[in-house]
């Protein structure tokens, strides 16, 4: 069941049992929690957010959420991403902002949600953050999304390949930004972008916000420390265990 009271802002993790790469992810155990427990646990640390909520379309990750105290809600089998599961819970659940919190990031910090709801709350239709790009290798490393900015920290381009193109010389341009995956949205804003139909340029480099951009719709970029530590197959585990035996003992 929704929260029927007006909330303002909302953290959704979306969460399906189905994952092609790593099939059953948000039950998986990290150092004695599951994954969905341990990003629920840190979610709910920020001080912006009036609701943390887990979205799902699994009978059993729902009763494991409940079972450990945290709230979630079950939603259509059909979504194809994060964002349209999400804007499922928004045409339903008053609230003035949304924000799309990866549910394969065990050890989010709740300052980069807190820089979201910032952007947010200072006038942006959808926010995300960014990070200087370290060295040429993640540089031109197709799994490591780039990303141009304007003058008013406005997303230009999203790519996988290494963008902007330094022409004369080499190495990492003066403005070179890689992508952290969490999203913030107005709710008018993620309600008008669901219904957009799947855009070329999506289609080519696999990243949906090229979508939106395509659109007309403003992205606002705030500027992180780095990325989080994601999950996304089975030997990703050990490494986050071993920084959370270190943190936690």
């Amino acid at each position: 069941m929704l929260p029927s009271s007006l909330h303002r802002i909302v953290g959704v993790i979306p969460a399906r049992f189905a994952a092609s790469r790593f099939p059953g992810k948000p039950l998986a155990l990290i150092h004695g929690k599951s994954m969905i427990q341990r990003v629920y646990e840190r979610a709910i640390r920020c001080p912006q957010l009036d609701s943390v909520l887990v979205a799902t379309d699994d009978a059993r990750i729902f009763a494991h959420v409940e079972q450990f105290g945290g709230q979630a809600v079950m939603t259509s089998p059909d979504h194809e991403s994060g964002s349209s599961r999400i804007g499922e819970l928004a045409r339903h659940m008053e609230a003035d902002y949304f924000i799309n919190i990866q549910g394969d990031e065990p050890m989010i910090d709740p300052g980069q949600i807190t820089q979201v709801a910032d952007l947010l709350l200072g006038g942006a239709p959808i926010a995300t953050l960014v990070y200087p790009c370290p060295d040429e290798s993640r540089f031109h490393d197709p799994n490591a999304v780039k990303v141009v900015l304007g003058t008013r920290q406005q997303a230009l381009y999203f790519s996988r390949s290494a963008i902007p193109y330094l022409r004369d010389g080499e190495g990492l341009p003066p403005q070179s930004w890689l992508h952290v995956g969490i999203y913030g949205f107005r709710r008018e804003t993620l309600l008008a972008l669901v219904d957009l139909p799947v855009h070329p340029l999506e289609e080519m480099e696999k990243l949906e916000q090229l979508r939106w951009l395509a659109n007309g719709h403003e992205i606002r970029c705030g500027q992180s420390q780095g990325p989080g530590h994601s999950v996304d197959r089975p030997e990703d585990v050990p490494p986050i265990e071993a920084l959370l035996k270190k943190l936690e003992g």
